[in-house]
């Protein structure tokens, strides 16, 4: 056994399991009619109603134990301060840095203060494009952004900005992350060269589909502007000798912090697209909503914080009841894209099966996340929530906006309430065991008082410090992602093999068939 799975922490929550095994969540409700003032949370001004959980107090009160016990607060007080907890590639985890909150030290407060002149340069650009002043080689306004990056250098902006388009009044954006030709074609498509900033984001600059996509855009752009292309391509990237020999300009290289890995980067320049369309003012309020919930990850007891919260419970349930899944349905069709934010952020952070002591864990460690907008999921994968053979614990996010025509609001509100209601309690339906329902999946319902830049930093920021916290309590590092550079490795050798048909040496006989099939005329 490990010393995790060894610990009296972990033998404490064991021998609990046993005994809540029994235990329906209904019969919790029913036996505590203030459940949810029990088990609700308010974090930098979003609610959390954890009542439906397989949890009593007791339950609560042993897994902030078990947190405690992993030196949870210390490694919390390490990353604020800058310390290298990202071990194997020696290294701090700064992107809480970037939100520039107090309570900051050490390098995290170096890293604050040149993120603050990143930011100073980013409302330059922003405010000259949307004021008409920043202009193409031919003297016209920008109209349209091309934001070319892949995995956490896509993700965020990209379903940030599906998320807040009602609030756009500046430029279109275009996001292209796939090498396939078709991305980039379709981006381009309503776009004119004369009047398009292309962003290419690649921390080293030789990420080898941004660059093909952005050696396909500069060539675009020539075709249509000329060789002059500084008033067109800006770069995210620490490689400034490379961006300069691609023909940008030093001043709109803008950094990237080593310490702020690509799933944690939206807060940073990877956001500058957000800043040009929405505005410096939106960012800067996203930035606040972050840090609002970084104060609270700090600062709230272990009983009433949101994030702790969220990472224990999974917890309890992939590790002491075999959850293999976790289902996130957002009930608001501007959310469409937040499972495949959090895919990325939770799987690729969490995907670990080495602990920090370079032992193979003898327990199960992040789990499969899936989810998809309510309440179209209602007519897709509800079924296996309802009646199927698994476990999943779920996430509601709902948002409050007030402002939404009725019946709209009421019929979208009711539908994620009546789901959550299904699954906590469920329905007994004798002689008739096709319509069973047994009830008793966790989930835990996030409310939105709007949706807007604030709203969504803080939400954002509260997943973030789940996946910290189970990382600390896995006794794995969250911040590194090993396992997706084998492909990498593997795939250079093959790009020129695939147009000539002839396969490398070495690879096996699937590769080499299919590398001949793929180059067959």
């Amino acid at each position: 056994m490990s010393r995790l799975t060894d610990s009296p922490a972990w033998k404490a929550l064991t021998a609990h399991r046993d005994a809540m095994r029994s235990v329906h969540v209904r019969d919790l409700f029913a036996t505590d009619p203030r459940r949810f003032d029990e088990f609700r949370v308010d974090a930098a001004g979003l609610t959390f109603d954890f009542s439906r959980h397989r949890a009593s107090v007791e339950t609560r009160n042993l897994l902030c134990a078990l947190a405690a016990s992993r030196d949870l607060a210390a490694w919390r007080t390490r990353m604020f301060a800058g310390k290298a907890i990202n071990h194997t590639e020696d290294r701090a985890v700064l992107h809480v840095a970037l939100r520039g909150g107090g309570g900051l030290s050490g390098a995290a407060a170096q890293v604050r203060e040149e993120a603050r002149a990143t930011l100073t340069r980013m409302g330059e650009i922003a405010r000259g494009i949307r004021s008409g002043a920043w202009r193409g080689a031919s003297g016209e306004a920008i109209t349209d952004i091309v934001h070319i990056g892949i995995g956490g250098s896509d993700f965020g902006p990209r379903f940030l900005m599906d998320a807040l388009r009602d609030l756009r009044d500046g430029p279109r954006v275009h996001f292209v992350a796939n090498v396939d030709p078709d991305d980039l074609g379709d981006a381009l498509a309503p776009c004119r060269p004369q009047s398009t900033l292309v962003v290419l984001v690649s921390k080293t600059f030789t990420t080898i589909e941004t660059m093909t996509n952005a050696e396909a855009a500069r060539d675009w752009l020539r075709a249509g502007v000329g060789a002059v292309l500084e008033q067109h391509l800006v770069a995210v990237s620490n490689n400034v000798t490379a961006a300069r020999a691609f023909g940008i300009a030093e001043a709109n290289v803008l950094p990237m912090a080593e310490s702020v890995g690509g799933r944690y980067s939206v807060w940073s320049a990877v956001g500058l697209p957000l800043m040009i369309a929405l505005g410096p003012e939106a960012f800067a309020d996203l930035l606040a909503g972050a840090r609002a919930m970084d104060e609270h990850f700090v600062n709230a007891p272990p009983a009433v914080n949101a994030p702790l919260l969220m990472a224990l419970y999974g917890v309890w349930y992939t590790n002491f009841f075999g959850a293999q899944t976790h289902a996130v349905l957002a009930y608001a069709r501007r959310l469409d894209l937040l499972p495949d934010y959090l895919q990325q952020l939770e799987m690729e952070s969490n995907g670990k099966r080495v602990d920090r002591d370079g032992q193979v864990v003898d327990y199960a460690t992040g789990p499969i996340l899936f989810g998809n907008v309510g309440a179209n999921s209602q007519h897709s994968f509800h079924q296996l929530l309802h009646q199927g053979t698994h476990l999943v614990p779920i996430d509601f996010v709902l948002v409050d906006r007030k402002s939404a025509r009725q019946p709209f609001r009421d019929i979208l509100h009711a539908s994620a309430l009546a789901q959550a209601a299904a699954l906590t309690h469920g329905q007994s339906a004798p002689g008739t065991p096709e319509r069973d329902y047994p009830g008793n999946a966790p989930s835990t319902t996030i409310v939105l008082p709007d949706l807007n830049p604030h709203t969504l930093g803080a939400l954002l920021a509260a997943y973030e410090h789940k996946v910290f916290t189970q990382g600390i309590v896995w006794n794995i590092n969250s911040f590194d992602q090993m396992g997706v550079e084998l492909g990498k490795v593997i795939a250079k050798p093959l790009i020129g093999a695939i147009g000539s048909g002839t396969p490398p040496a070495g690879v096996d006989s699937s590769v080499a068939g299919l590398i001949r099939r793929l180059a067959a005329k």
